[in-house]
């Protein structure tokens, strides 16, 4: 079935390896050859050494229909490109907030991933904190270069948000912190589930 598309993500295990070593990711023409479903989109890699993670975005320059044979194709060219890496899967994303931060126009080194599952009942509450609160406070952090959030339609959970920083500490500011500490932060965020966070440094790639 397609769903309608923002970007793909790639998720890869290459746990023991430098970014270095990847130099399947810095030629993707050899391994995103014949797939109508990314011609022209734009290519970023982000990397944590600890727990080994490669995330692997293809944005598209407009959102588009991709449908679910596209992700095995895209997975097995990956996994031809970048033989080294493991536990790989393909999801769809799909934008649902985008908003440029306090320090729009310098140069992200870090990028931060909330990912989570809403607790039965709450995935509407969730979402108007999110969009209503959550995120546009934390653009408006000094060091937040740009907030956004998708729903991952593919390989969970389902809610996708992302952080491009300047510095790693801007997750531990006032301000930072004083966005995460609000009344409704309070009431929405014990009904997470299956959440995962994690810290990037943006690749060369």
């Amino acid at each position: 079935m397609a769903v309608q598309t923002d970007a793909l993500l790639v998720r890869a295990d290459v746990s023991g390896l430098s970014s270095q070593k990847l130099p399947g990711i810095a030629d993707p023409g050899a391994w995103l050859a014949g797939l109508s479903a990314v011609v022209d989109s734009r290519l970023r890699a982000v990397w944590s050494v600890s727990p080994g993670l490669l995330y692997l975005y293809l944005h598209l320059p407009t959102p588009r229909p991709v449908e679910s044979g596209d992700l095995a194709l895209l997975e097995q060219g990956f996994r031809r490109g970048v033989p080294a890496a493991d536990q790989v899967s393909v999801s769809r994303l799909s934008r649902v907030f985008d908003m440029p931060g306090a320090s729009a126009g310098e140069s992200p080194v870090f990028h931060y991933v909330v990912e989570t599952d809403p607790e039965a009942g709450w995935a509407d509450e969730i979402a108007r904190w999110y969009n209503t609160e959550h995120m546009p406070g934390l653009a408006g952090v000094p060091g937040c270069v740009r907030a956004s959030r998708y729903l991952n339609h593919d390989h969970g959970p389902l809610s996708y948000a992302c952080y491009d920083l300047v510095t790693q500490e801007t997750l531990g500011s006032a301000p930072w912190l004083a966005v995460r500490n609000t009344d409704w932060s309070s009431r929405a965020r014990p009904h997470f589930t299956n959440t995962r966070r994690t810290m990037f440094a943006l690749s060369a790639y």
